[in-house]
């Protein structure tokens, strides 16, 4: 047989093969170069889109353990504020990189990185799937992109979560109202600066800093009719902070998808949005969960045949009542 054709087919099966050339000189390590690659999904998409949700439901289809990718879910504390996905939500399977790190330190995109890449390995050692999920794209960026080997070492499938922004606008300000009535302005109570430094950490949860007048307030003893005023005006403003991160993390979405051509596979879930709690679950199956199945089966066995997902509905005038993360 022809040596480079069986060279080729080596390789391509991701068996170690001899080097060719014997008198080759160098540090360069074959037997890493023809090792197969491991895989690594990522989940993305604008925040109340239900990337936890559908990370969470691909971990029950595939043996897989989630490593997180939000900037403010990876600090310990403020769970309501954060939005993180409860204990029973997570179905027993096992998440890395949540609410793990000191609510009072700065957890760059370098730490993440780093972090990121060992909770993979252990993964990988365990033989299961890294689930990458969460809304922070630069944290995504900086891991496959900055960081020099993850594209040697590893293959890697998209999956962008994605709702039109008007629906998606209309739910978050909804989860907004639930959360308030859930404890979010006790967990800030809990954590107020009366200095008012947002600037690090936990701190820099949108929530914190737009109850800072309505706590300094509380705390100086000012009547009940001036709280009140401050109390909406707050959560007004953490309404449209929220929605202005959405479409912020909509837009970098975008931007990679067009400059950087990673390939995203898009899964509409708006009907998911457009339909009451009661049903919206086969909804979500339909349009998010089974695509979204099929891809990383795919993409796990090597079939790199592009597939083509679904595109947005019409504009409804209705908002959604599910509920998502």
């Amino acid at each position: 047989m022809n040596k480079a054709l069986s060279l080729s087919s080596a390789a391509a099966a991701g068996k170690l093969v001899a080097p060719l050339v014997g008198n080759f000189q160098g540090s360069f390590n074959m037997e890493q170069f023809f090792r197969r690659k491991d895989k690594v999904v990522f989940v993305m998409g604008a925040t109340g889109t239900g990337k936890s949700r559908l990370a969470i439901d691909l971990a029950t289809r595939f043996p897989a353990e989630i490593v997180n990718a939000d900037k403010i879910q990876v600090y310990e504390g403020l769970d309501v504020v954060t939005n993180k996905v409860t204990d029973e939500e997570r179905r027993g399977i096992t998440h890395h990189l949540l609410g793990s790190i000191d609510p009072y330190s700065n957890f760059s995109s370098h730490d993440f990185t780093h972090h990121a890449s060992d909770a993979i390995e252990s993964i990988l050692a365990r033989d299961r799937l890294p689930i990458i999920a969460g809304g922070s794209n630069s944290y995504i960026e900086a891991l496959v992109d900055d960081y020099s080997e993850f594209r040697f070492r590893y293959d890697f499938c998209f999956l962008w979560v994605d709702v039109s922004l008007p629906i998606l606008h209309n739910f978050v300000s909804d989860r907004v109202d639930q959360m308030v009535d859930g404890g979010f302005v006790e967990e800030v109570r809990e954590i107020f600066d009366p200095k008012g430094d947002y600037s690090y950490g936990i701190k820099r949860a949108i929530g914190v800093p737009e109850l800072h007048d309505y706590l300094k307030a509380e705390r100086d003893g000012a009547d009940e009719r001036t709280l009140l005023i401050l109390l909406e005006l707050a959560i007004s403003k953490i309404k449209d902070n929220t929605c202005l991160l959405a479409l912020r993390q909509w837009q970098k979405i975008r931007r990679l998808q067009n400059k950087r051509n990673w390939n995203l596979q898009r899964l509409d879930a708006t009907g998911a949005f457009l339909t009451d709690n009661e049903n919206s679950h086969p909804v979500w199956e339909k349009n998010v969960v089974e695509p979204s199945s099929m891809i990383v089966d795919k993409f796990l066995h090597n079939d790199t045949r592009r597939i083509t997902t679904t595109v947005f509905s019409p504009e409804p005038v209705h908002h959604a009542a599910a509920v998502s993360r």
